[in-house]
């Protein structure tokens, strides 16, 4: 089962986020979890990539055209088991400081 962490700063985003793309989110982050219990690659409709010139930072797309949100990744809590910090969620914006 991967961990999660959230930023100070994801939370302030996610939480003024209208209900609807809140659950839009958490269903992406569903899909999310499930292929990391998998062991497999993300799914393409998750558009998960790295962000152009930010090492280690990546990128998910929740919704089209411009639902984002960013991660990186951290050190395992637990074996085996993927850690990932949430960093910024909202519009394509939020890219210009992942």
């Amino acid at each position: 089962m991967p961990t999660h962490d959230e930023a100070a700063q994801f939370l302030r985003e996610f939480f003024t986020l209208p209900p609807e793309k809140q659950r839009l989110f958490r269903h992406a982050l569903r899909l999310m979890v499930e292929d990391l219990r998998r062991g497999r690659s993300f799914r393409p409709s998750l558009r998960v990539k790295g962000v152009q010139g930010y090492p280690g930072i990546f990128e998910m797309t929740w919704e089209m055209p411009n639902g984002r949100a960013t991660f990186s990744y951290g050190t395992p809590r637990r074996p085996g088991d993927t850690h990932i910090i949430w960093r910024r969620v909202g519009g394509h914006d939020i890219l210009k400081n992942p």
